[in-house]
């Protein structure tokens, strides 16, 4: 692959000087049979000053705004670079081919500082529109970083609620073939796909193979009030060859936890509606009325509850005695627990086609799940609803400039509390194993660009004995506090 440039066209003052430059550079690039293939092989083009390769034997670029310097003839000079080069693309369209890249970049900007260019002359030359020196390579490094990050953060938007992929790898049923399907099973799995397509609840999606029309793949995100919230859920899907007939096959992905009595650790998930448990009436399937879709529903609402202790099988009945909200609160604080680990099992393990919605969800939702966890180790039931935080205001000394804040934190925690639990009945390891995954969900967050920049400080100062109060900066602080921290 070759690269083919013309040079810009000098007055008459120097054409002497150039023309001598010209042919000492036409000797060491090659014979100008060479130089014309390479011309064939190569066109820049732009829109504003139209520059191309056609079948004569040179390039030609149109000439600038006439200004004082436009004195005399134009001249032309063609640069040409080796073989075994690679293609950037401008941004503009055109694949420029070089070899080397800023080596030869350089090279071919000095020849270009050699002409002296006239003004305006440089935003049509792709080397010097590319070549960028260390300092403004670091007064743009956070505004590229800012641009990232608002990207990732759009991702969530971006992420479709359904969608077609090709396959699926690593899907629990990818082994498991049906027999040939007819035709009347195919248009039932498309009804089921436009229904799902159109009615999905904004906390679900969903990912169905084309080339496996019987698998299909869901996430729910864990509902607010529960001990699910803000979680990851993710479940594989198989319609049978007898489907409409019999319900499909779901799958949980556990990650070796059991974090409800419906959801097994081996990835058992028990349903009336499924069959995989006795039921009656509109609890079990109907092949004429009962969709994927009501699974879904299904599987949020009534498996990922408030109170999930009482949906195991006869402790129904405890629901409201002294004892039993006591155990249920016991299993709810474990449940929050194997709820973090699932979230570190799919940060660390993105399902296929999921890795995208994983970074976002987490991004964006980090923070309120760090904040939870603290709100829970301060001693409030797990599920209840943690009050909104107010942004500090900070100085340039970094300590806070508002001190209503602190008054109203500080009023607030005077307040009685209902959600309070009783620090008798609430197991030690509790906050002993929280913590621990507190701080293994903030390292995670972090990297994945979540707003961890106050829970980063608080713990700087904590382990430093700062006694101020750092200022929240954003991905920029943050990154430096980790950095601090990791030191």
């Amino acid at each position: 692959m070759d690269f083919g440039y013309v040079g810009v066209g000098q007055g008459s003052s120097s054409s002497s000087s150039s023309a001598s430059c010209r042919a000492a550079d036409v000797a060491a690039w090659g014979s100008s049979s060479q130089q014309q293939q390479k011309r064939q092989r190569c066109q820049v083009g732009s829109s504003d000053d139209q520059v191309g390769l056609s079948t004569s034997n040179s390039l030609q670029m149109s000439e600038p705004e006439p200004r004082d310097f436009d004195n005399g003839e134009n001249e032309e000079e063609d640069y040409y670079l080796d073989e075994d080069d690679c293609i950037y693309d401008d941004g503009d369209g055109y694949d420029y081919e070089f070899d080397g890249g800023d080596y030869f970049n350089q090279r071919l900007a000095d020849k270009f500082d050699d002409l002296d260019l006239p003004p305006g002359v440089e935003a049509t030359v792709p080397w010097l529109q590319k070549i960028i020196t260390n300092e403004e390579q670091s007064s743009s490094k956070l505004t590229v970083e800012d641009e990232s990050a608002n990207k990732s953060a759009n991702k969530s938007q971006l992420f479709k609620q359904f969608d077609t992929v090709k396959n699926f790898s690593d899907h629990h049923y990818a082994a498991t073939s049906g027999d040939v399907t007819k035709r009347d099973w195919v248009k039932r799995i498309q009804h089921d796909w436009k229904l799902l397509e159109k009615d999905l609840p904004a906390s679900i999606y969903v990912r169905v193979a084309e080339d496996r029309m019987d698998l299909l793949r869901a996430a729910i995100i864990g509902p607010k009030g529960t001990p699910y919230h803000d979680g990851l859920f993710f479940f594989d899907i198989q319609f049978s060859n007898s489907y409409p007939a019999n319900p499909p096959s779901v799958y949980y992905h556990s990650g070796g936890l059991r974090i409800n009595p419906n959801l097994y650790n081996n990835g058992k998930v028990c349903l009336s509606l499924l069959g995989t448990w006795a039921g009656s009436g509109c609890e079990t399937w109907n092949p004429s009325q009962s969709t994927m879709l009501q699974v879904l529903v299904s599987i949020q609402a009534l498996i990922l509850n408030e109170k999930p202790y009482f949906n195991e099988p006869g402790y129904a009945s405890y629901a409201n005695s002294v004892s039993g909200e006591r155990i249920a609160m016991e299993y709810n604080d474990n449940t929050f627990l194997h709820s973090c680990r699932t979230m570190l099992y799919s940060l660390r393990r993105p399902p296929e086609h999921f890795a995208d919605l994983v970074t976002s969800h987490f991004r964006e939702r980090g923070h309120t799940i760090l904040a939870a966890c603290r709100y829970y180790m301060e001693g409030h039931k797990v599920g209840s609803v943690v009050p909104e935080e107010e942004e500090p205001e900070y100085g340039d000394a970094g300590a806070s400039t508002s001190s209503a804040s602190a008054s109203a934190a500080a009023a607030a925690a005077l307040k009685p509390r209902p959600d309070k639990v009783d620090s008798v009945s609430r197991r030690p390891t509790f906050n002993d194993n929280l913590k621990t995954l507190f701080e293994e969900l903030l390292m995670e967050f972090n990297v994945k660009g979540a707003d961890t920049a106050k829970f980063l400080a608080e713990k700087v100062k904590k382990s430093s004995g700062a006694t101020t109060t750092a200022p929240v900066g954003g991905a920029r602080y943050a990154a430096e506090v980790v950095d601090e921290w990791m030191d």
